[in-house]
């Protein structure tokens, strides 16, 4: 074979070669890319949330007691229902404490009896004592004696108070409004005798209250940011609580911060927080485990993603797919906060400005530059369905 023969088949292999090159090239060039929608991080004002667990608990409970002796003649409430300060729940025997009246304000007519004589008596040694028909010791004898006698009408006085205020007691009334438990006691119980018996238990339930716990070292977090201007105090009066049922629901009503104490336990570390709840229908009842979300703070430039766009990698850190100027993709890892909303708070990672990729992650590959999808959200996806 000669030479030039050689040469030319070189030159169109060569040739070939680069034409498949160029196709290939042509080819690669000419792939779709991957689609994606984004989302801009914005900054925005943020409340921060604790998620806190406690128990309900009646703002006013009272305990029916008996406060005189005396046998139970009738209980005139239905156990279980509601009751108004001032209704009769209970009648007490009231016998033997009218007997005591009766002895107490006979009494009375005796001291008062005995004071009248004792005054005329001062009266008349008054008159002698001028014309000197009596010794100045008899005189002053006549006034003592008057002056005890009215001590004793004061005292009888007061013994008939306290007999009618126990004769009063015979008849048992609740001491506050609310609902009431069952019966401690049936008729034809000796109670009183020297004790106070209990009777039965009123409970306030409508509004009620949420006794949280909150430990305190999230409290000296807060504090800290507070202080460094990261984050703002809400107000008491401003702070909303929202319950969580035992069903992860949300309770329909809000409710709202009424206090924080001021003592630490010195066996957990943690401080009481106090919310109130409307409770007309009497769903929360005293004594259940609950949560809340009570708001504490609030972020001026808060960051937040969607839930969809934050993955993991194999360490378990957080990261979102960002995407520079010429639109290619890079991993960003990212600092959580808490869920709100179906959304997560970012603490570091991310700024103002930041394009984020919320769908379409699995087709997204780091390196690559990618499509963005503008059209319209589905409006399930618009209202969070």
């Amino acid at each position: 074979m000669s030479k030039n023969l050689l040469a030319r088949l070189s030159l169109i292999a060569l040739a070939l070669t680069l034409g498949a090159c160029e196709k290939a090239s042509n080819a690669e060039e000419q792939a779709p890319l991957a689609t994606v929608r984004i989302e801009t991080i914005e900054a925005q004002p943020l409340t921060i949330s604790s998620e806190l667990s406690g128990r309900i608990a009646a703002p006013r409970m009272a305990e029916v007691r008996a406060r005189v002796a005396g046998v139970v003649l009738q209980r005139t409430f239905r156990e279980g229902s509601d009751v108004k300060q001032g209704d009769v729940l209970f009648r007490i025997d009231p016998a033997p404490l009218k007997a005591d009246l009766d002895s107490a304000e006979a009494a009375l007519r005796k001291a008062e009896a005995n004071a009248f004589q004792a005054r005329l008596q001062e009266q008349r040694y008054a008159q002698l004592i001028d014309d000197k028909a009596i010794s100045g010791q008899d005189y002053d004898n006549a006034r003592a004696n008057a002056r005890q006698t009215a001590a004793d009408v004061a005292a009888n006085k007061a013994a008939v108070e306290r007999a009618k205020l126990n004769l009063g007691y015979a008849t048992v009334t609740a001491p506050i409004s609310g609902r009431i438990g069952r019966a401690l006691v049936t008729e034809g119980a000796l109670v009183g005798q020297n004790e106070t018996t209990p009777l039965a238990l009123i409970q306030q339930l409508n509004p009620i209250h949420a006794d949280l716990t909150q430990s305190t070292r999230e409290l000296n977090e807060l504090r800290r940011a507070f202080r460094s201007g990261q984050l703002q105090q809400v107000g008491q009066d401003q702070a909303k609580a929202t319950l969580i049922q035992d069903d992860g629901s949300l309770y329909p009503l809000p409710g709202k911060m009424l206090f924080s104490d001021i003592t630490v336990d010195p066996g957990t570390g943690q401080i009481i927080l106090r919310g109130e709840f409307p409770n007309p229908d009497l769903d929360l009842l005293p004594g259940s485990f609950v949560r809340v979300r009570l708001e504490q703070a609030v972020n001026r430039q808060g960051i937040s993603v969607p839930q969809r766009a934050i993955q993991r990698d194999s360490a378990g850190i957080a990261q979102v797919l960002l995407l520079d100027a010429e639109q290619r993709v890079g991993q960003q890892p990212v600092e959580l906060g808490a869920v709100q909303n179906d959304r997560w708070i970012v603490t570091g990672g991310l700024k103002a400005g930041d394009r984020i990729v919320i769908e379409g992650l699995q087709h997204a590959r780091p390196g690559e530059k990618v499509q963005i999808d503008d059209s319209p959200l589905p409006l399930a996806q618009v209202t969070g369905q």
